[in-house]
């Protein structure tokens, strides 16, 4: 996922890993995927499922948007 955070800063983020935990693993349905949102700072599913956004920001990938 493409996630972008107050300071300007954009992160590609792969749940991919992730998946392999039971937590997570009801995110490999596409429907309930792409029903994230952010909830109090946090990107979150259905389910009470969610990643912090340290982590998010800590390991996923620096990307520079293409309008700037």
């Amino acid at each position: 996922m493409l996630v972008s955070f107050e300071d300007g800063e954009w992160r590609r983020f792969s749940v991919k890993p992730y998946l392999q935990f039971p937590a997570y693993q009801p995110l490999m349905e596409p429907t309930r995927f792409m029903a994230a949102h952010v909830l109090n700072g946090t990107v979150a599913w259905p389910g009470d499922i969610d990643i912090s956004p340290d982590t998010i920001y800590i390991t996923g990938v620096r990307v520079i948007p293409s309008n700037s």
